[in-house]
């Protein structure tokens, strides 16, 4: 295997806890002076037939005519910084990147109404562990900044979403509760995740034609499993009833058909699985299970008989919130061989840390990545056998309607009726005890445990924490029971919001396919009641029988949203269900209530709502810069310092180390650091056969002498056992800053050559 980050010590990882600890500490201590109130691997055969069985759907277009739609797709590199910056998802401290598996993109998909082209609507889907207040108005202001042509986009029809995954740079959040692990905020990681994005929409742009929209769905049964089933049994018998799993496990497939050529320009799916294939002491940036479907898909499209150039495939995430890749299920690494508890998660010791997801491919122990390659690639089979089938088998979407509303709503007290006409509110947004002790793909610290009632505490170092930063006020604690609140993060505003109360409501509608644009993690059955009811909703605006989907988290991370039954249980999703118990029931609410902006006549749109803050230039950052890169004397940067051997058999893995520089240096967006070359047949030509898009070249960046700046990078190939023979070299891309004056020199490497037989 390629050269992954060793699992971080038990006195590391335990003092990097300690450190963010001490980090809240200080926090608090400045609030508490300054706030009112109570204180075998084998090459992917992209010719197998997918082992999925494909549902068949009643208006293909060999039975009623398509409506034809303005469509576009495109594509931007949104790979930040790999070193030296935490992650996004797991928030561990320890998580810092220190290289690269895969790149990581956004991808856009534009659909708007031939006859009135201003309807449109741009749907992303970043590679990231969700879509970000900063995010989206970096995003919006980067579209607008593209010039008049882009003003049709803008706050009613921008949806930003991000697949969920859990190893990608971080540092790009808006708010200061996840900014903590990752020592603030990053300009160089945001910049990169906005550019990304708007080259993706600019691309989209320039691609609109006209064409045609058919969706079909397929049951991926492998896909994902429940990991918090106690919770969701807590659901109504009957209603569980309903559904053959506790997970859906039918991923929705929409694809874009250009007019002109009858050329497939892109998909679009939708399948709930958590972007957590890949554990927590990962440390190579990759795009996780669903960045490993859409560049397989991708991939495979080129040389398509049915594919334009330029294919682009989205995997969106759906109801999300309850599932996990870790379909073997959860188990205690403490030497028992047991599973860990079906209440709680935990062990034999009572607490959580061992308990542990194992993915499809666990024994091989390399940190997730061939259970993360598994996932991705069922989600591929699924995707490609609707794909196949969807000319004979899908539904047309029908009626020439594209429509979408946006608008911002304060859930902080919020009162409003249910449909038993009982009054309710939702609340600032808080998180329980459970929160902290994290899930079995990634569990907590200290002695948290899920579905912990808070009583009594279950660390007295957290109390402190929490009475230093905000102790919640009595109206709090009401409207969030029966969640015990540990962290009070929705009143806390010092020195700048904590975490959102203001949320995003919005919806997308094309013919009778419409777009629930979720802000929070939808549980299962979250996410089933809240489809069923807006299905209800828009029946009788329709051509068709609605067809509705979730996408998210999107806009402004709102962490999860459970049922109400659910939220009782208090495990992590219901711990992190901000807005409390009756947050679903708002969601609903807000969306339903709405529904009439999607209407063929409707001509207007919501009031806008109270902006949420936009922190981007009051966050504050602990992220030191690149101060200088040296060479060490004798050598020149690029230099092979260790060469591969003259011969490799299919299957080995092939490293090669050079004197590197830091990678922050250069993004190298849009291209790569590291490549594969093999030799032509004439003796002479050397062809690129390998990128950073491919998941078994992978680049490792090591500091070496922090002092002198000296580093290391090391690309390692981990060859396919059925990679074509022949003769290669591997190449490294680098960039260099010096001490005086910062100027930044590109260089490049080339390794001895070296046969694979």
């Amino acid at each position: 295997m390629a050269l992954n980050s060793p699992q971080r010590s038990p006195a590391r990882r335990a003092g990097f806890i300690v450190f963010s600890i001490v980090s809240l500490l200080v926090l608090g201590i400045f609030l508490a002076s300054s706030v009112n109130g109570p204180v075998e691997r084998h090459e992917f055969d992209f010719e197998r037939a997918a082992h999925k069985k494909s549902s068949t759907s009643s208006n293909a277009r060999a039975e009623a005519k398509a409506d034809k739609y303005l469509i576009g797709v495109g594509k931007g590199d949104i790979t930040g910084p790999t070193v030296e910056i935490n992650f996004a998802g797991y928030a561990d401290l320890s998580q810092v990147g220190t290289g690269l598996r895969q790149r990581i993109f956004s991808r856009a998909f534009i659909v708007g109404d031939v006859a009135n082209p201003s309807d449109r609507f741009v749907y992303l889907v970043l590679d990231m562990a969700t879509g970000d207040t900063a995010l989206r108005y970096g995003i919006l202001e980067g579209i607008a900044a593209l010039g008049s042509e882009y003003s049709v986009y803008g706050q009613a029809n921008v949806a930003v979403t991000g697949t969920h995954s859990h190893s990608g740079p971080g540092a790009w959040w808006n708010y200061l509760l996840p900014q903590i692990t990752s020592f603030g905020f990053d300009k160089q990681a945001y910049q990169a995740a906005v550019d990304g994005a708007v080259l993706s929409v600019k691309r989209a742009h320039e691609s609109l034609t006209e064409g045609y929209l058919d969706f079909g769905a397929v049951e991926i049964a492998d896909g994902s499993i429940s990991r918090s089933l106690y919770a969701y049994m807590n659901n109504p018998a009957a209603e569980r009833a309903r559904y053959t799993d506790s997970v859906d496990t039918e991923m929705t497939v929409l694809k874009f058909q250009r007019a002109s050529d009858s050329k497939n320009i892109g998909i679009l799916t939708w399948f709930p699985v958590h972007g957590t294939s890949v554990y927590q002491n990962n440390t190579h940036v990759t795009g996780d299970n669903k960045g490993v479907a859409e560049l397989m898909f991708e991939k495979a499209m080129e040389g398509e008989a049915s594919a334009a150039d330029g294919f682009v495939a989205g995997f969106s995430q759906a109801n999300v919130g309850d599932t996990t890749p870790n379909v073997l299920g959860a188990w205690c690494d403490d030497g028992s061989g047991q599973m860990c508890s079906f209440e709680n998660s935990t062990c034999a010791d009572g607490k959580s840390q061992a308990c542990h997801g194992r993915g499809p491919e666990f024994t091989k122990l390399d940190l997730g990545v061939s259970s993360c390659y598994e996932i991705g690639k069922r989600q591929y089979d699924g995707a490609r056998s609707a794909y196949d089938t969807l000319d004979s088998t899908g539904t047309s979407v029908v009626g020439s309607t594209v429509k979408s509303f946006h608008f911002y709503h304060d859930m902080t007290f919020w009162n409003f009726q249910l449909e038993n006409g009982s009054q309710v509110q939702t609340c600032p947004s808080a998180l329980g005890y459970s929160f902290a002790a994290g899930t079995t793909d990634g569990p907590g610290a200290f002695d948290f445990t899920q579905a912990d009632s808070g009583e009594p505490s279950a660390s007295p170092v957290w109390e402190v924490v929490k009475a230093l930063l905000r102790e919640p006020s009595a109206a709090q604690k009401a409207c969030q029971q029966p969640k015990p609140v540990l962290l009070d993060v929705g009143e806390l505003s010092q020195p700048y919001a904590w975490s959102p109360n203001i949320v995003d409501i919005q919806m997308f509608r094309v013919g009778q396919f419409v777009i629930i644009v979720s802000p929070s993690e939808a549980t299962t059955m979250a996410g089933r009641r809240w489809r069923a009811a807006v299905s209800s909703a828009v029946e009788d605006i329709t051509d068709a029988e609605p067809k509705v989907v979730i996408g998210g988290p999107a806009n402004s991370y709102c962490h999860y949203v459970t049922t109400p039954e659910e939220y009782a249980i208090q495990r992590y999703e219901g711990a992190s269900t901000l807005f409390g118990q009756y947050e679903l029931p708002a969601y609903i609410n807000l969306t339903v209530s709405n529904v009439k902006y999607l209407a063929p006549d409707s001509t207007s749109a919501p009031p806008p709502g109270p902006s949420p803050p936009d922190n981007r230039n009051k966050s504050l950052s602990f992220i030191t810069g690149v101060v200088q890169d040296n060479a060490p004397i004798g050598k020149k940067f690029g230099d092979v310092t260790v060469q591969p051997a003259a011969t490799y058999a299919r299957g080995a893995v092939v490293n090669t180390t050079f004197v590197g520089a830091n990678p922050r240096n250069n993004l190298r967006l849009e291209g790569t650091f590291a490549a594969v070359e093999q030799l032509g047949t004439d003796g002479t030509t050397w062809t690129q056969v390998r990128d950073d898009t491919d998941w078994y070249l992978v680049y490792t960046w090591t500091r070496t002498n922090e002092l002198l700046g000296y580093s290391e990078v090391t690309i390692s190939w981990e060859t396919e056992s059925d990679a074509t023979p022949g003769t290669y070299r591997v190449k490294y891309y680098g960039d260099s800053k010096a001490l005086i004056g910062g100027a930044i020199t590109a260089f490049s490497g080339t390794s001895n050559s070296f046969k694979i037989t």
